[in-house]
């Protein structure tokens, strides 16, 4: 049988997982200029963190856990897609849980770490900022590009790419959903390489206004599978 309840809350965890997110990383870009904050130096992102206050520490925890949304999702896309190609959704329902996890790491380190960072960096000396700086940027890297950006993008960009892939054997999904699946997850897994080369920095642009209305569509299509197989069994498709 269909489990719908995990199809439904999975389509619905797209889509406020798409407008939180949207809603985060505008009010971050206007207050604390995300995402090119990302690669500022300690001087001037620490102080301007915590400047901030209680609202931009409170914002960058809500955006912190808001990656969870995709632990759901994946649960939900598996169900729906799992009579195409069970072992396919199978790899991308793992993909979705690490990339939750994963990119839930590296943001985390802002309103944690790096926030007791730009506590301690107020009242440093000199020394003690070069040590706080080292710090900070070392957690950039690790947290921040690997695990964050490089891991959670790449796991992410699966988890896309084999739902795409799934839904081209799936009679339940239009093709040109499919289609704009395909392109979304390509574009997703060139892009991740912008800390490495400028040249994907368009693909990066373009990425960022596909990806919203992408997950907006993949939760709107769930839903309505849930809605139009809720108590009907499937065989399987192949």
């Amino acid at each position: 049988m269909i489990k719908s309840k995990a199809v439904t809350f999975g389509g619905w965890a797209l889509i406020v997982g798409a407008l939180s997110f949207t809603a985060v990383f505008t009010y971050l870009a206007i207050t604390f200029n995300y995402p090119d904050v990302l690669d500022g130096p300690a001087n001037e992102v620490l102080p301007a963190l915590r400047g901030g206050g209680d609202a931009m520490r409170a914002i960058w925890a809500v955006y912190a856990f808001l990656p969870l949304a995709f632990v759901p999702a994946g649960i939900g896309t598996y169900h729906a897609l799992k009579a195409a190609d069970e072992g396919t959704m199978r790899l991308g329902m793992h993909m979705a849980t690490i990339s939750a996890l994963a990119s839930m790491l590296g943001l985390m380190r802002w309103p944690s770490i790096h926030w007791a960072l730009a506590a301690f960096y107020e009242q440093a000396d000199a020394a003690q900022q070069a040590v706080v700086t080292a710090v900070f940027n070392g957690l950039n890297v690790y947290l921040g590009n690997y695990i964050g950006e490089f891991l959670g993008e790449l796991t992410f960009g699966l988890w896309l790419l084999l739902t795409a892939v799934t839904m081209f054997k799936s009679r339940h999904f239009p093709r040109w959903m499919a289609y704009m699946g395909l392109l979304t997850s390509v574009l997703g897994l060139i892009q991740m390489f912008r800390n490495v080369t400028d040249i994907v920095l368009p693909v990066n642009e373009v990425f960022n206004y596909l990806l919203p209305l992408w997950l907006l569509v993949l939760g709107i299509g769930v839903l309505r599978f849930a809605r139009n197989h809720e108590g009907f069994s499937l065989q399987n498709e192949n």
